[in-house]
């Protein structure tokens, strides 16, 4: 166990605090295992936005500080008075990971925050805790729905079935993430030629067919593409499936009936038809037996 509470590699974490501390700031960039903390965090808000432009500079909520973070915040002190002192010194730049109930941290997909600490003030949710204002917002925000996903997640692997099923196309999207961040690497791919079964009752949109392959391929929660081009990358190995195999696609009308918008380009998510989709897994040399 190191200093800062990391424990390589798996970074799992321990605190005695009276708060859950949900949020885990990385800077991977640290040639330090001490210095790779940022910060640990009851919440951010910013994280989850209604509307991409919807988003306002971020907050880190209940925070425990961590070296980098620290430096940054006795820069703003020394700095205080002065609009353009130690600015530069006041930056961080950290990849947002989601700390599960096991202590487990998850990075969470695209989301990052290359920031200048602008304010601080001693936080509510727990003592000794801060509230740390920053000047920007955080880069590639989730939507709000997702907020929902990623606390199902911190509670431990989705067990059912078709969770995902009740979410618009866009929060579908948001569930392929997270299957995509919390997917298991250190796990041998089935054996060649193992048969799946792929749920197709509620494929409306192709980001509901990305939910259905994952389900089929690892389980409820997994994880098997989430564009044209992340499905042939899982398809050549290395994400729960050898090649050659084969897809019983159940319910395939479904699909048939609603993917049917023109044919776009591979990576036109929102022109991919189902003719496309077999397509594709048939170039991939994927055996499909639609039902």
């Amino acid at each position: 166990m190191t200093d800062d509470g990391l424990t390589p590699p798996d970074r799992r974490w321990r605190w005695d605090k009276p708060v859950t501390l949900r949020w885990l700031l990385v800077d991977e960039y640290s040639m330090g295992e001490q210095d790779a903390a940022v910060a640990i965090c009851a919440d951010i808000e910013g994280v989850f936005v209604d509307t991409p432009s919807a988003a306002h500079a971020a907050t880190l909520l209940g925070c425990l500080p961590q070296p980098p973070l620290q430096r940054a915040l006795d820069a703003l002190a020394r700095g205080a008075g002065s609009p353009g002192g130690a600015l530069h010194r006041r930056r961080i730049n950290a990849s947002l990971h989601s700390v599960a109930e096991d202590g487990v941290a998850t990075r969470a997909v695209g989301a990052y925050l290359q920031a200048s600490v602008a304010g601080v003030r001693p936080s509510t949710l727990g003592h000794g805790l801060l509230d740390v204002t920053v000047d920007t917002a955080i880069v590639d925000p989730m939507l709000s729905g997702a907020r929902r996903i990623w606390d199902l997640w911190r509670a431990g692997r989705p067990t059912e079935p078709g969770l995902w099923a009740g979410y618009d196309r866009d929060l579908r999207h948001q569930w392929s993430g997270a299957a995509l961040a919390h997917h298991r690497h250190d796990r041998p791919d089935n054996p060649a030629g193992s048969i799946y079964h792929l749920d197709g009752r509620d494929i409306t949109d192709v980001e509901g067919f990305y939910c259905a392959i994952g389900e089929a391929i690892n389980g409820p929660g997994g994880y098997f593409g989430w564009n044209a081009d992340a499905l042939h990358d899982c398809v050549t190995g290395g994400w729960g499936a050898a090649r050659p195999f084969r897809l019983v696609w159940h319910g395939a009308g479904v699909a048939r009936t609603h993917l049917n918008g023109a044919a776009g380009q591979r990576e036109a998510a929102a022109a991919t038809t189902f003719e496309q989709l077999l397509r594709w897994l048939n170039e991939d040399g994927i055996e499909i037996e639609l039902r």
